[in-house]
């Protein structure tokens, strides 16, 4: 009952149901509507009679893909009706959305007549860049599909059918590579004879599976040469001349069993018959023909796959038809033909066989996911789907000719696709583009730590940086190959390094008075600590850069570096910043880590160095020295401070646009702003010095958690080399994204 009672309160709660309209254009003053509705629309009315073709570049027409259901067949439950229906098309609109940023509008018909949804599809194309047939029962199902397909020059896709297969599919690939078995080897019986089996049995032959080592079976058995009972045109297609005549007997000796059918079609004593090392798809929702549990008890030699999430190889039509669809759009492709399918299909197994980054594993409570009998298909939260689906469907699409604008430049096309995950996606791509241009060596202290191996695998990959570990030679090998790691960087052990005893010398020098003695700075490097011999890199001009403290406290990484490498001469501190990303902008945050109560000269740095990193990452910096009050409005100490400090910072940096004191909604505010036309800042900042660390601190928190914004940072400021650092809650891709920040800081210094 409680389920119950959580999924209608969902879908009830403050605005009902799960999607609406935005607008994408700005519609707040009378000019603005005069574009958007008359006068102003009509150019591009004009633009699009004379070529239709510009209704891609004029309206979302290009973006937008029609969810269409009778509701017929909705999920498990049957026959509700197109009204009952409306709650899933709104789901699909939500998963469209999510997964591959495509609009949907829902569209349920009141009506069984198969030529009646087929007449309103084709009268929709003008709207649609595509259609997503759902929830629509068989054989109706295939004959509207099919008549659209020749009759409509836009993508029409029947999800139930095709999603399913090409997952299923994907999935197949694997599972017979994991049991060492040929699939034009494997006798495989499909149960159920509907949409998904239809298309699944069709997708299966096209990966290589002989079409005489193949039995679909229905309600009534076995579908045989000369069975008359129960027979379509669809299902004559699968026919098989066989003695077979029962699931139970199909079952027997059979390499695999693939389910989309019903709870329970399969029992014990069918999977016990099978062959060696069986693959079982048991694919109906919301229960399967059999649980893994069922299965397992009975042999361990299987590898199941079920629809369900709370079982390992989720067969999950959210891996599909997202990405398809992108890829379709993309290219303007008047078809989805069977190469785009098989497509999907190779890409789908192939990204399987990858390593899972650390962000997958953050998604599902932190487990460990890995190529093998309990992980045979990505999972639908892996953001590397898109970019593996969606390229491959575009190429396919061209390859086969029902592309009508391709893809010049795939490798741009698939950063084009990374920034449709977030702000910080693209404008982290144009760092880590930077950094690949000319990489430079990081040291990472904590070599033996699981992420930071992840990372320099990335790293290395990708041509961000080049890694070197400190640590244990012994235990990073180990390490490496425990998590299957092929990683080929240096590694370097204090306690044997012949670097030791010339650092060892440098830091007596650098520390001895300030009560380090030759025998304690051996000591210190040897065993005590490897961010102090990192430094020494840095500081030694052994390598360009340091990047640590994934297991320490953030004092504990710049202690020793502000020992060993130091601050810039003539500043008076060094600094924190923080890159706050929102879905529509950037903005840095800065004293938010470092300097608890900053004085105006200190505030004044700060927003001197701020300025010069963001500059480093071809950002133009719009400065604004953020108090309680505008512009000498309150007399106070706090006020006058940043008063000063503003003062300071234009008399060094005339040239840096820079505004204050002013409190933070006047600079982020545009129309408040205006208010003051004598400012300097005549847009909004994105660059915000905060007063002190209490305001900082506070306020990017916040909006990392409360505002929606992702955070990437801190990047420490006022170094005489770069050194950066981690914070012990850091992912591989964080890891990743800091390493290329600091990069592009030692290109620059």
């Amino acid at each position: 009952m409680a389920k119950i009672k959580d999924a209608l309160e969902y879908h009830s709660m403050g605005r009902k149901g799960k999607i609406e309209v935005v607008s994408t254009k700005p519609c707040q003053t009378a000019a603005d509507l005069s574009m958007a509705y008359t006068p102003g629309v009509a150019e591009p009315c004009l633009a699009i009679q004379k070529n239709p073709l510009d209704a891609y570049k004029y309206t979302a027409k290009g973006n937008l893909v029609a969810v269409v259901s009778n509701g017929t067949a909705v999920l498990g439950l049957g026959n509700l009706g197109a009204l009952a229906g409306k709650p899933v098309m709104e789901g699909k609109g939500i998963l469209f959305k999510r997964f591959a940023d495509i609009d949907v509008f829902d569209i349920e018909l009141d009506t069984e007549n198969p030529d009646e949804i087929i007449k309103a599809c084709q009268l929709l194309e003008p709207t649609f860049g595509g259609i997503n047939l759902e929830d629509i029962k068989a054989p109706e199902c295939f004959y509207i599909e099919e008549t659209l397909k020749k009759t409509m020059k836009i993508p029409v896709f029947h999800d139930d059918q095709h999603g399913t297969a090409i997952i299923s599919s994907a999935a197949l690939i694997n599972a017979l590579m994991l049991v060492g078995k040929k699939i034009e080897d494997i006798r495989i019986v499909v149960n159920g004879a509907g949409a998904a089996a239809n298309s699944c049995a069709k997708l299966a032959i096209a990966l290589g599976v002989k079409p005489n080592n193949m039995i679909m079976c229905d309600t009534k058995g076995v579908i045989y040469k000369g069975r008359v009972e129960g027979m379509n045109p669809y299902k004559e297609l699968f026919a098989a001349d066989t003695h077979f005549r029962t699931l139970e007997e199909a079952a027997a000796g059979a390499d695999v069993l693939f389910g989309l059918s019903a709870k329970g079609a399969f029992t014990k004593e069918m999977i016990a018959s099978m062959a060696p090392n069986p693959v079982i798809f048991a694919m109906a929702n919301p229960d399967p023909e059999i649980t893994p549990e069922d299965a397992h008890a009975v042999r361990n030699d299987i590898m199941i796959a079920t629809g369900r999430s709370d079982y390992p190889n989720q067969v999950n039509n959210v891996l599909g038809f997202p990405f398809i669809f992108r890829g379709a759009l993309d290219v303007r492709a008047t078809c989805i033909n069977e190469e785009m399918k098989l497509a999907a299909v190779y890409a789908l197994a192939r990204l399987a066989r990858e390593e899972v980054p650390d962000s997958v594993s953050k998604a599902y409570g932190n487990v460990k996911f890995a190529f093998g009998r309990d992980y045979i298909i990505p999972k639908p939260f892996d953001p590397r789907v898109l970019l593996h689906v969606a390229p491959a469907i575009a190429q396919a699409a061209m390859e086969t000719g029902v592309a009508r604008q391709p893809i010049e430049d795939m490798a741009k096309y698939i950063e084009h696709l990374e920034s449709l995950q977030g702000k910080s996606k693209e404008i982290m791509r144009a760092i880590i583009n930077k950094a690949k241009s000319d990489p430079k060596t990081i040291i990472f202290p904590e070599g033996d730590h699981e992420k930071i191996l992840r990372a320099a695998k990335e790293l290395v990959e990708e041509g961000i940086a080049k890694p070197v570990l400190i640590g244990d030679r012994k235990v990073i090998t180990e390490k490496l190959a425990a998590l299957n790691l092929e990683l080929d960087v240096p590694i370097i052990d204090p306690l044997v390094s012949e670097l030791t005893d010339k650092y060892a010398e440098e830091l007596y020098h650098l520390r001895q008075r300030k009560g380090l003695t030759l025998s304690e700075s051996l000591r210190l490097l040897r065993r005590k600590s490897r961010i102090h011999f990192g430094a020494m890199m840095v500081h030694m001009g052994d390598a360009d850069a340091l990047l640590g403290g994934i297991d320490t406290h953030y004092p504990e990484t710049i202690r020793p570096a502000l020992e060993v490498v130091g601050k810039q001469d003539g500043l008076s501190s060094v600094h924190g910043l923080y890159m706050m990303v929102f879905k529509k902008g950037v903005y840095f945050l800065a004293d938010t880590t470092v300097t608890i109560d900053p004085t105006a000269e200190e505030l004044a740095e700060t927003a001197i160095l701020a300025a010069e990193k963001v500059r480093m990452l071809d950002i133009e910096p719009r400065v604004a020295m953020l108090s309680f009050a505008n512009f000498g409005s309150v007399k106070h100490p706090q006020v006058d401070k940043v008063r000063k400090a503003t003062a300071i910072v234009k008399q060094r940096a005339p040239d840096l646009i820079v505004e204050g004191e002013m409190q933070a909604d006047t600079a982020v505010v545009q129309e408040l702003l205006e208010g003051f036309t004598f400012s300097k800042l005549k847009t909004n900042a994105n660059i915000l010095i905060f007063p002190d660390l209490d305001s900082g601190n506070i306020c990017y928190k916040l909006l990392h958690h409360l505002g929606g914004a992702e955070a990437i940072g801190p990047i420490l400021m006022g170094m005489k080399k770069p050194v950066h650092v981690l914070q012990r809650g850091d992912g591989v891709d964080d890891i990743v994204n800091m390493a290329a920040i600091a990069v592009v800081d030692a290109q620059t210094s």
